[in-house]
């Protein structure tokens, strides 16, 4: 007669199979596949320290490398537009690109200006001029975005950014050249 062990269960239960893998995440999938190039990023250094330690080098001063961009000053005004309110409004347009642009003020306390600021800035004093530029800046306006537009300062403080007021000024020197103003 065989004998048994108390302490050995000779009755071996039957396994389940086992179940089917599940699909991975994309958040899943991405983890490992950090994971797997984190582990061969680690490897290509050390690969890297080891084939570079015999290569001598001096040091490198850094103040002969690395150099800041020279003060060139403003950027030269391109060449002026021939007639005077043409010629005014690329001035305001060269100012605001050099002074920067503003909202709510005709000069703030840095020094940027607003469209009409500007075009005031360069009319140096010629009111007459600068109304014309004025005039011919709200026309361009309302060319582009429709007569609802009621005044320069206003398109101007409806935006956030100088790109629109800056590229407005441009397209209104421009037109007011085509008309010979």
């Amino acid at each position: 007669m065989p004998q048994t062990h108390p302490a050995i269960d000779q009755t071996v239960p039957a396994t389940a199979p086992p179940a089917p893998p599940t699909a991975l995440s994309l958040e899943e999938r991405l983890t490992f596949i950090n994971a797997a190039m984190s582990v061969r990023l680690d490897e290509a250094k050390v690969a890297y320290e080891v084939n570079t330690a015999h290569i001598e080098t001096e040091p490198v001063d850094l103040a002969d490398v690395v150099t800041g961009p020279v003060d060139t000053g403003p950027a030269p005004l391109p060449e002026l537009y021939p007639t005077p309110v043409a010629a005014l409004l690329q001035r305001a347009h060269h100012r605001l690109l050099t002074d920067g642009w503003c909202s709510g003020v005709l000069v703030d306390e840095d020094g940027a200006r607003c469209m009409l600021g500007a075009i005031r800035a360069e009319a140096r004093g010629d009111r007459g001029l600068e109304a014309n530029a004025a005039a011919m800046l709200l026309n361009a306006i309302r060319r582009h975005f429709g007569d609802d537009v009621d005044s320069v300062p206003a398109f101007n403080d409806a935006h956030g950014t100088g790109r629109v007021p800056l590229r407005m000024l441009d397209q209104a020197a421009h037109l007011a050249d085509a008309r010979g103003l």
